[in-house]
This record gives structure tokens, C-alpha cells and sequence, in this order.
């Protein structure tokens, strides 16, 4: 364990080349005749602020500062504006990390700065009232600095959030949150919050007693300034007796640590490090000396930040926010945002839709034929913005307004006010194309148009169109309020403004868009399907759905293929199915094994009986009896586990290789973000590529061309073209090369 003494100079930590001047990330303002000190976090280098080498300097500088002037009573750290203080710790610089010892340096550096701020506080036997005044994005080390201080006063704003979501990339809290927040909270609840890396909003972290004021932004400077010289006094709430003893017990602990740890595997499959390492160090935070728990907490940051699940990770996390800044153009400026939206058909994703932008304040117009599914779409609309006000996720005017701002209809009336429109109708094209055409009519010729297709070719809808410019593919997966992804489908006449535009508006309702170009089934979906067959193919061959679900999810998928199969229905899934297998011939050639149950009705989830039953006493576990295997299948697969689990995964690699050679994506890295949030591939593997690039390409070649010749794949229709590996993998295996290109 490296020692606590670790040579750092945090007065001059190293910067990289054109970092701006020493001093110039932090402003100093004195009040009160210099008994008031206000650290406005400002770097100028920054849009938005992060604790990089420079910031982290002149903190320390600026801290240093008021160590030495007797004069200061009060002091606050603060950011430029009340909704903009810190985006946490530098991801880039996480990612550029080459040694463990790097990485416990910096753990070290970090937690050396907070401490200054630590032991000038009254908390830490200063002489100095320390009042962090924070809002906006305060995740991370932007929360630890906070916790270094004597009070948090929040912003309360919706765009406030603030917690310690290290677990997501990999880490943990290693700036001193896993010591700080046991001692503010009491380990179970700071537990509950590091291992699940949660952000919480501003009345859940003052209910939580994560924050200890809120104020309005327009108030949080002057109430931070009163709190810091003593003008309003606080007093934190009492955490109990009970959490004081629960803290100290090494019995209690023991049992809490052995719930939590069962948790975190339940849900990780102990694929992730992260959270257990951080359960170990914070669950002993109150019963050890606190050099002693930072020490500890270094050494594992060291050792977590350089682990392939944190690379991974971490890489996901910069695409996905690199991708948010596409909708930027070469001049920064954002586009406009959508004003009025129309929704074209209220079944499942269109009710979802619609409820989803009624929420995120667009007013938004449903229309469909049948009132039975407007009532649907308004129930379900009700009930969710009930459970998000229910759990203080909005407050009761924000859930009132969002029920409002939803307008059902029959009629072909009050269109021409919508700027964005979209349907959800029939999966056929002909439709979509007449009600289209009809609803172009309706609205402006600015009006952008997307079709929420899974399938179809975006340019095909926009045949015959006028303006086809305007026409573009949203393709949200469902459930619509849950699924992080939204492929974005450019046409051949899509313009780029309105591919920024829609890209914007995925932001703006909380998902993370990945542009395609309009090719069969995009990513996603051409991925799926020959994972999902492969597992009908199985199946048929003697294995049990029961097992092959069983051996997806311990490869960490978060679903089964045959659960997901249901979830999504079965109808739904052959349609998408045939439309692949009309576009790319046998290599997409499916089982016929499901044609029985979507013929009798047996569609998955949604009619109570799919592969699985569900229903009254039945929750997915029993299998349907409707669903038989050949008559000359084998009872019970003679396959090892290894050779289901490649069987399932690398044609997913191998079609995945053929879609970013077409160029249906930027990149590997868009490609594999759309596999993690669209289909859930194991996110501790980074996506279908960065999984095929960690086995080594070479591997991947040899063993496809093994299964492509083994019996069972080489006597099926098909089976050799899914298999047989395709020529750009083959090229770039040949080459020594990986989909990442290093």
C-alpha cells in the first residue's frame, strides 16, 4: 500500500503545455474587510469546469493563501455562476493514465488539496467557517470538495444534481468521498449512495442530509456568505443514536456489508470491481483514523483507474458525451429547440414518445384513430409522471404541467402550430408513406418530420414528400422513458441542420443519439438478430432457453435472448427479422422455430404467453408448452457453455465488423456506445468491437471460421455466410490491426 507520504507538490502540480497562467483558474474575492473569502471556480479554458491539473493548482494556491492570513472567518468555494460550479474530476485525464502509481498520485494530489480545505474548517479544527455554494452538475470530485467543507448549500433548481457516481466509470470515490459521506450520512446510507452511483436531485439530497441548505440560485451567494460568518446558523440534523451505534458495531457492520455485498452482486454478476472495493473502504470509513482510510482509498483509485473494466468504461462514457456535442456546429452555437411536437399513433412507443416530450416541457399533440389507445397513452402517462412526482423526481406543479402539456386527439386539426412531428404507426411502409404524405399537408414546410421506424428505409418514407430535406429517422427502443439510446437515421436528402436539430432534441429528452446513415435494421437491430437466432438455433439443437439465458447474462448481457425476446414480442421480432433477411439474403435466413406461437397469438409479455408464460402465479420462469423443437432436435446439447456463449456473441462481431466498414457509423467507438445503451452489451467489455479488439481480432477470425465449419452451422441455410468471417475483420486481423487502432 503506498504510503500517505508520497512526495506530491501541490502547489505546483504539473500541468500539460497551454495551461492557462497560475492563478487564473481561481478567482479571490475578499469581503467583509478580508474576513470573507469567496474561491470562485473560473478556469478560462473550460466551458464547463472540471478539476484538471490547472484548476487543482490554483485551488491549492488559492487555499494556501488563506492559510496564512489570520483575518479570514469565512470562506466559500463556489463556481462562476449558481447552476455552473464543477463537473467533477477530468474523465480525459483518467483515460491517459499509464501506471498505477500515476494513478494513486493523483488520488493522492487530490485528497492533499481537500484536506487544506478540511483542516481550515471549524469541522476540521479550524478557525475557518467553510461553506461549499454549489448547483447545476455537482458529481464527483465536485461533491467531495463540498464534503471537505463545514455546509453545502444547493441550488434548488432541477438542473441541480449532486452524489458520487465513480462506480459508472469503474472507480471510486477517491478524493475522500468514500471517507467523508459514512461520517456525514452514516454507512448505510452512504453506502446506498457510492454503490449506485446516484445523483441526486436538491430536495432528495437534503432530505438524504447530503446537502445541509437549499436556496434559490438567485439567493445561494448571499445565503452562502450568511452561513460562512455566522449570520444564519445551521444545525445539521442529529443522525441518531441508532446510526451512531450501527457505525461503531463491528457485528452491525458485518451484517450490512454482507447485504451489500450480496446486492452488488446481484446486480454486477461480479463483472465490476469497483463497487466492492468501494463497499470494503467505506463500510470501515467511521472506525478508522481518517489519513489512514485516505490512504486506503488512494491505493485502490490506483488500482481501479488502470483495470480494463475502467478503460472501458470510461471510454463509453467519453463517447457518449462526445456524441452530445455534435449538435454544435463549427460555431459552438446550439440549434434551435423544438416548440410544439406532434405524435402520430398512441400504441406503446408513441404514447411513450408523446409522454416522454410532454415531460421535458414540449408541448405535444397525440393523435390516433382509436380513443381506447389515447386512453392508454393518457393513463400511462398519468401514472409515470405520478411516480416521478411521488419520488420527488419532479415537484407537484412540474408533474401538473407535464400532464397538461399533453393534448390527445382523434382529429386532423391543430398540426399547423408543430414544428417536429413524428409517427409511430404500422411497421409498413405503405402507411407510414400515405399518413405522412396526408399529415405534410397539415404542417409548415419547416416542420422536421422523423419516423420512429425499426426497420424500414428512411428514404423510402420520404419518397414523394415534399421537402424530402426535412425527413429523418428517430428510432427510440422500448420502454421509451428507460432506454438511454435513440438512433438518429440521416437520408440521403436529410440536411445536416436537421440532423442537429434532432440530434439536440435527443439530448434535450435525456438520450444519448447516435447518427446512422439509412441502412437495413441501423445497429442495433442487425445486431440483435443474429444473436437472437443464434440462440433459436440452440435451442433447437438441445439446448434450454433457461440456460442459454442463464449463459448471456453470466457473459454480462443484461438480458437473455429469450427474455428479451418476449419483452420486445414476438411478432415484432419476425418482422424485423424478415425485413434483415430481404436485405442481406441468408446470412439473416431465421429460425422458423417461433412461427407456431406468433401464429397462435403467443407474442411474449404483452398477451401472457411468448417462449415464457406470464400472468397470475407465473413471472417468466415456466416455459410455454406451445414451444416445441423439431422432432429430430436432440434432448440436451452436447455443447460446452464456451461454445453456446461464441455461437451467440461473435456473429454480432462479425456483422458489427461489415456495418462499420459501409460506414453506417463514424466510428468504433459510436458503434459500440450504440451496442451498450441500445442493446445492453456488457459495458465492463466496452461494446461489440472493444470485446472483439480485448480477444484479439486473430482469435475471433480462427474461431468463426471453426463454427462456420462445424456440423451444425455448416449443414443449416445460412449458417457459413453468418460464420464465415467477413473481409474487412479478416484484413485487419491479417494486419495486426484492432477496431480501435491501438
Amino acid at each position: 500500500m503506498p504510503s500517505h507520504t508520497i512526495a506530491i507538490d501541490i502547489d505546483n502540480l504539473p500541468c500539460p503545455a497551454g495551461a492557462p497562467e497560475p492563478g487564473s483558474c481561481v478567482r479571490v474575492e475578499r469581503e467583509e474587510d478580508g474576513a470573507l473569502v469567496r474561491l470562485r471556480l473560473d478556469p478560462p479554458h473550460r466551458a464547463n469546469p472540471v478539476f484538471d491539473a490547472p484548476l487543482l493548482r490554483d485551488l491549492a494556491r488559492a487555499l494556501g493563501d488563506v492559510e496564512r492570513d489570520p483575518a479570514v472567518r469565512g470562506l466559500i468555494v463556489c463556481g462562476r455562476e449558481p447552476l455552473v460550479f464543477c463537473y467533477g474530476a477530468d474523465i480525459d485525464s483518467i483515460s491517459e493514465l499509464e501506471s498505477v502509481e500515476e494513478a494513486t498520485r493523483i488520488g493522492r494530489a487530490g485528497q492533499e488539496i481537500f484536506q487544506r480545505l478540511h483542516r481550515l474548517s471549524r469541522s476540521g479544527g479550524g478557525r475557518v467557517t467553510t461553506v461549499a455554494a454549489v448547483g447545476g452538475p455537482v458529481p464527483g470530485g465536485a461533491c467531495e470538495v463540498s464534503l471537505a467543507c463545514d455546509y453545502i448549500v444547493l441550488a434548488d433548481d432541477p438542473r441541480s444534481r449532486i452524489g458520487l457516481p465513480e462506480v459508472m466509470l469503474g472507480i471510486l470515490p477517491g478524493w475522500g468521498g468514500c471517507q467523508r459521506l459514512p461520517r456525514r450520512l452514516g454507512v448505510p446510507k452512504a453506502l446506498g449512495a457510492i454503490l449506485t452511483g446516484k445523483l441526486y436531485g436538491a430536495r432528495q439530497a437534503k432530505k438524504l442530509g447530503l446537502v445541509d441548505r437549499l436556496a434559490h440560485p438567485v439567493y445561494l451567494d448571499r445565503i452562502a456568505a450568511d452561513v460562512a460568518t455566522g449570520r444564519e446558523r445551521l444545525r445539521r440534523p442529529e443522525r441518531g443514536y441508532w446510526t451512531w451505534l450501527i457505525d461503531r458495531n463491528p457485528a452491525a457492520l458485518a451484517v450490512i456489508k454482507s447485504q451489500a455485498r450480496k446486492g452488488v452482486m446481484e446486480q454486477t454478476k461480479g463483472h465490476y470491481p469497483a463497487p466492492l472495493r468501494a463497499l470494503e473502504i467505506a463500510a470501515d470509513a467511521v472506525r478508522s483514523p481518517l489519513q489512514e482510510g485516505l490512504q486506503r482509498e488512494a491505493a485502490a483509485l490506483g488500482q481501479l483507474a488502470l483495470s480494463p473494466q475502467s478503460r472501458a468504461l470510461v471510454r463509453i462514457f467519453r463517447t457518449g458525451e462526445a456524441v452530445k456535442r455534435r449538435a454544435a456546429g463549427a460555431d459552438g452555437e446550439k440549434p434551435a429547440r423544438f416548440t410544439r411536437a406532434a405524435v402520430l399513433g398512441a400504441g406503446i412507443m408513441g404514447g411513450g414518445i408523446a409522454s416522454l416530450l410532454a415531460e421535458k416541457r414540449i408541448p405535444t399533440r397525440l393523435k390516433d384513430l382509436a380513443q381506447h389507445q389515447l386512453d392508454e397513452a393518457q393513463s400511462a402517462h398519468e401514472q409515470r409522471i405520478a411516480k416521478k412526482r411521488k419520488r420527488r423526481s419532479l415537484e407537484a406543479y412540474q408533474a401538473d404541467a407535464a400532464i397538461d402539456r399533453l393534448e390527445l386527439t382523434r382529429e386532423d386539426l391543430g398540426f399547423a402550430s408543430c414544428d417536429f412531428l413524428i409517427e409511430a404507426i404500422a411497421e409498413r411502409l405503405d402507411v407510414k408513406r400515405a399518413v405522412l404524405g396526408q399529415f405534410a399537408e397539415f404542417v409548415g414546410p419547416d416542420t422536421v418530420i422523423a419516423t420512429n421506424t425499426s426497420s424500414l428505409s428512411v428514404d423510402a418514407i420520404a419518397d414523394g414528400l415534399p421537402h424530402p430535406e426535412r425527413v429523418i429517422g428517430m428510432h427510440f427502443f422500448n420502454p421509451v422513458a428507460k432506454m438511454p439510446l435513440v438512433e438518429v437515421i440521416r437520408g440521403a436528402a436529410t440536411s445536416d441542420a436537421v440532423v442537429r436539430r434532432v440530434v439536440q432534441l435527443a439530448i434535450d429528452l435525456g438520450k444519448t443519439p447516435v447518427v446512422c446513415a439509412d441502412a437495413p435494421g441501423f445497429v442495433v437491430n442487425r445486431l440483435l438478430a443474429p444473436y437472437l437466432d443464434e440462440a433459436m438455433r440452440l435451442f433447437e439443437s438441445g439446448s434450454a432457453p433457461a440456460e442459454l439465458d442463464r449463459l448471456a447474462l453470466g457473459f454480462g448481457l443484461p438480458m437473455g435472448p429469450f427474455t428479451l425476446l418476449d419483452e420486445v414480442g414476438l411478432d415484432i421480432g419476425a418482422h424485423t427479422v424478415a425485413s434483415l433477411e430481404a436485405a442481406f439474403g441468408e446470412r439473416m435466413a431465421p429460425s422458423k422455430v417461433l412461427e407456431p406461437l406468433v401464429a397462435a397469438g403467443h407474442l411474449g409479455k404483452k398477451s401472457g404467453r411468448g417462449i415464457f408464460l406470464y400472468g397470475k402465479g407465473e413471472d417468466g420462469d415456466e416455459l410455454n408448452p406451445a414451444l416445441r423443437r423439431p422432432a429430430s432436435a436432440p434432448a440436451v446439447s452436447s455443447l460446452s457453455s464456451e461454445d453456446r456463449v461464441d455461437r451467440m456473441v461473435l456473429p454480432m462481431v462479425n456483422e458489427a465488423a461489415r456495418i462499420l466498414a459501409e460506414g453506417v457509423v463514424e466510428s468504433a467507438a459510436e458503434l459500440d456506445l450504440a451496442t451498450v445503451y441500445g442493446m445492453g452489451f456488457a459495458p465492463f467489455r466496452g461494446g461489440v468491437l472493444a470485446y472483439a479488439d480485448a480477444r484479439g481480432l486473430a482469435n475471433v477470425v480462427e474461431r468463426l471460421r471453426e463454427l462456420a465449419a462445424s456440423p451444425e452451422v455448416s449443414k443449416r441455410e445460412g449458417g457459413r455466410a453468418r460464420f464465415e468471417p467477413c473481409e474487412p475483420l479478416v484484413e485487419l486481423a491479417a494486419l495486426g490491426g484492432t477496431f480501435y487502432g491501438s
